[in-house]
């Protein structure tokens, strides 16, 4: 079990707000932060969630979900997984990978475990080890939006311009639906926005 002496002090005030407003999931919180913490991690506040890192690299965070709360291993891909645990959040994930409970008795269960993987995370970054990320020109293209490219010479340089996260999000979006109008509404939509330079969230 996770020995509780010393960690107290390395629990960082600014993420406290994040543990006291918990309302699902907060014991299962409590314990994985022990659990991280333990671990010899940093405990950071980024993105409204708790972000652990080593030697200011992202190592792990946490987030919940309704039917979930998760550890989050930011280069979870290259963690060998032996116990099978490891879960990509979507289909289109390339680097990241959770660790997901529903329960306190999981995490106690499996605590050793857990420590097991971020150990071996810590050791991935502290390799310099690197996830061989998809390129944009790897993403289909819908025949769609293709075609809209080679009418629209300006809308091609446009989407052409926007940064390589931008051009993926708007592929994945533009190819997810199964029917050829939808994908045509979706780029019609989306057009504008390319045009301005925007990505999807922007």
């Amino acid at each position: 079990m996770t020995n509780t002496n010393n960690l107290t002090s390395r629990m960082n005030p600014k993420i406290e707000f994040f543990f006291k407003k918990a309302e699902q999931w907060k014991q299962e919180y409590d314990q994985l932060r022990l659990i991280v913490l333990d671990c010899g991690l940093t405990e950071e506040s980024k993105w409204g969630v708790p972000c652990y890192a080593s030697e200011g690299k992202n190592i792990v965070l946490m987030h919940g979900f309704k039917d979930y709360c998760a550890l989050l291993f930011f280069k979870g891909v290259l963690l060998k997984d032996p116990a099978g645990i490891l879960i990509s959040q979507t289909e289109n994930t390339q680097s990241t990978r959770q660790i997901r409970f529903t329960s306190l008795e999981q995490i106690v269960e499996i605590e050793n475990t857990i420590k097991d993987y971020i150990d071996e995370a810590i050791a991935v970054e502290k390799a310099g080890l690197e996830v061989n990320m998809k390129r944009t020109a790897d993403f289909f293209v819908p025949d769609e939006f293709q075609q809209k490219l080679d009418e629209n010479p300006a809308l091609k340089t446009a989407f052409e311009a926007l940064t390589p996260g931008r051009q993926r999000g708007y592929l994945l979006y533009f190819s997810a639906p199964k029917q050829s109008k939808t994908r045509d509404s979706r780029i019609e939509k989306s057009t504008p926005r390319i045009l301005d330079g925007k990505g999807l969230d922007d």
